[in-house]
């Protein structure tokens, strides 16, 4: 069970000293409010032949720092979008948006948010600090510098979705409220041919671009207590008198991708997918909500699983309104999807993944719960429930109803993410590997407590509904792991290992880890002093250029930002010795983000 840490960049290129301008060590006030400006970004008309040369463009470090007059100033360059204007209003909207606009300023802001601190969980000048602040577009940049050698099986385009968001925050944000931008890398032929990031085109970033300021409720920043109330108040009078629509969705699409029948999906568990597509000249464009052809009516939650050996893909849909709470439903390769199996609950409860085996989905129902109610007590909707016991769920994949479903216990037990899970018939036991975090609510709730998590293997008896669970490392070895993934191509069987973000000091990345599920050896890479990344990607060796040596055959893709010289590269990795392979330097900043995929090249000659 010994810690291996390999030869990271640190071992590679000498290092500057870290970065001293970090969220946590910011003096500013947390009653600061922003003004709604827009991050700049270039038009897609300014791509592919009119690209700019490759130019680094630095991220100042302390330019997130508080100006003299108090505010935070956000490091990225900032101008109104032109060629986009509010529609036209009559007489009657005209009069409304101002009495609506009088009582956000007058009453919401000045009387229910200013006089009251932000929690750091909700304070802008704390979640979008340093490299997590928001960037402008940036339309492909071609010929990207590499250093060392990109494997030339690796063919096709790494995409990382992200928190990006595009105006300033008025009153409370948190990291996960930002509007959606997805950073695309193309590699073909062993060169960087490309780089670029767009943001997501949302019905909601559509409406709040055409209004030039922030309209849509931010539902983790601003959602609490009474002034939470009072923005919902005020959203539902702005969509009464027709100056905003969300009938279109009102979600932010920045947590996950996956590519499925032809399509990228970008997703947040508040909406339909959006559809994104890679064009010829390797730019993004967003075609548009995608609700699968008519077929999805809810919001579905932005991991779903696409399994390996039948190319069906698995999803969850939860409600935090009205029952049925929680909804499990599939699609066919060819998009047809299945009815709605739905799942009784007691109470809206959050579930932001789930796993699949060969023959089952395995749901968990945790303690992490929403109790609206808890706003008029001056409280966040987001509830760790004490009371509640945590349990999985173990359905068959095309289950009729949810009365196949068997529940087993685990008491104590919030997995934010599951890695993967496989059943084990000699035993009637299913294996579920996840990241135990505790507290269980600190990432949405301001707590004292330090934030744990903990790769946990987790055995769930379907016969006799007894469970167990235990740490994968050893006490010594123990650090945070938090986003990663295993061989996509072995997703929902046994699996000898997992690759996952070294999520420390939280919620920065500094280097990832291997980790051997059965034995509990860790093998670290580690970015460098001062330097930090994200979710490590696992790209497998394409079967069909050569076999195979082993699960671990592949290599990791992750985007790497330095905090003093303030640029940012991708890694290339190798998966079964840890070693550096390359390093694509990156024309401009890429702020620490969420969760990414890969598209091969042939898929990307077959998007719809």
């Amino acid at each position: 069970m010994a810690t291996i840490t390999t030869p990271g960049y640190a071992h590679i290129q000498r290092q500057h000293g870290r970065c001293s301008t970090t969220a946590g060590g910011r003096g500013a006030s947390n009653s600061v409010r922003f003004s709604a400006r827009a991050v700049s970004s270039v038009p897609h008309a300014a791509a592919a032949s009119s690209a700019p040369a490759f130019l680094p463009v630095p991220f100042v470090p302390g330019a997130d720092a508080p100006s003299p007059s108090g505010k935070s100033a956000i490091g990225v360059p900032k101008a109104p979008r032109k060629g986009e204007e509010g529609k036209r209003l009559n007489f009657f909207q005209r009069a409304a948006a101002m009495a609506l606009d009088a009582f956000e300023e007058g009453f919401v802001a000045n009387v229910l948010e200013r006089p009251h601190g932000l929690p750091s969980t909700a304070d802008p000048a704390v979640q979008i600090a340093g490299n997590f602040a928001p960037v402008g577009e940036t339309p492909p940049a071609r010929a990207l510098p590499v250093s060392g050698r990109i494997p030339p099986f690796i063919n096709g385009v790494y995409a990382r979705n992200g928190a990006n968001p595009h105006f300033d925050p008025v009153a409370g944000h948190h990291l996960f409220d930002g509007d959606g931008m997805v950073h695309a890398v193309r590699i073909r032929n062993g060169a960087a041919e490309s780089y670029a990031c767009r943001f997501t085109e949302t019905a909601r970033l559509r409406q709040e671009r055409a209004m030039g300021r922030p309209m849509f409720p931010k539902a983790i920043g601003e959602l609490h207590g009474h002034s939470g109330i009072a923005r919902l108040a005020l959203f539902y009078a702005r969509a009464a008198c027709g100056l905003l629509d969300p009938s279109h969705g009102t979600g932010v699409a920045n947590a996950g991708l996956v590519y499925f029948n032809g399509r990228l999906l970008a997703m947040s568990e508040d909406d339909l997918p959006y559809q994104v597509r890679v064009t010829a000249d390797d730019d993004l464009e967003t075609v548009g909500r995608y609700d699968f052809d008519g077929q999805l009516g809810c919001a579905m939650i932005a991991h779903p699983k696409l399994d390996p050996a039948t190319g069906e893909l698995h999803a969850l849909s939860y409600d935090v309104i009205k029952k049925p709470y929680l909804k499990y439903f599939y699609f066919a390769p060819d998009g047809t999807k299945s009815a709605d199996v739905e799942i009784p609950l007691d109470q809206p409860t959050m579930i932001h993944d789930f796993a699949i085996t060969e023959n089952y989905v395995v749901v968990p129902d945790h303690q992490v719960v929403f109790k609206l109610q808890e706003m008029l007590r001056g409280g966040s909707p987001v509830v760790l429930d004490k009371e509640k016991t945590s349990r999985f769920g173990v359905l068959p994949k095309h289950a009729a109803d949810a009365s196949e479903m068997v529940w087993v216990d685990v008491p104590d037990c919030f997995c934010f993410h599951l890695w993967n899970a496989w059943e084990e018939a000699d035993t009637d036991e299913v294996v579920v590997i996840g990241s135990c975090m505790t507290p269980a609510d600190s990432i949405f709730n301001e707590s004292d407590d330090r934030l744990e998590s903990v790769l946990t293997e987790i055995r769930l008896n379907t016969r006799t509904g007894e469970s167990t669970r235990r740490a994968i490392l050893p006490p010594s070895s123990q650090v945070n792991l938090e986003v990663g993934m295993v061989n996509r191509n072995l997703l929902g069987r046994k699996t000898r290992y997992a690759y996952l973000a070294v999520a420390e000091p939280w919620p920065k990345v500094s280097g990832f880890a291997k980790v051997d599920l059965a034995t509990g050896e860790l093998t670290k890479f580690e970015y460098g002093e001062g330097r930090f990344g994200g979710e490590p990607c696992f790209v497998p060796m394409d079967a069909a250029a050569a076999t195979p040596r082993g699960e671990d055959d592949g290599y990791i893709l992750s985007f790497v930002h330095d905090e003093r010289a303030g640029t940012s590269e991708l890694l290339v990795v190798n998966a079964a010795d840890m070693r550096l392979e390359a390093t694509v330097q990156l024309p401009s900043r890429v702020p620490y983000g969420f969760h990414g995929t890969f598209i091969t090249g042939d898929e990307l000659t077959t998007q719809a």
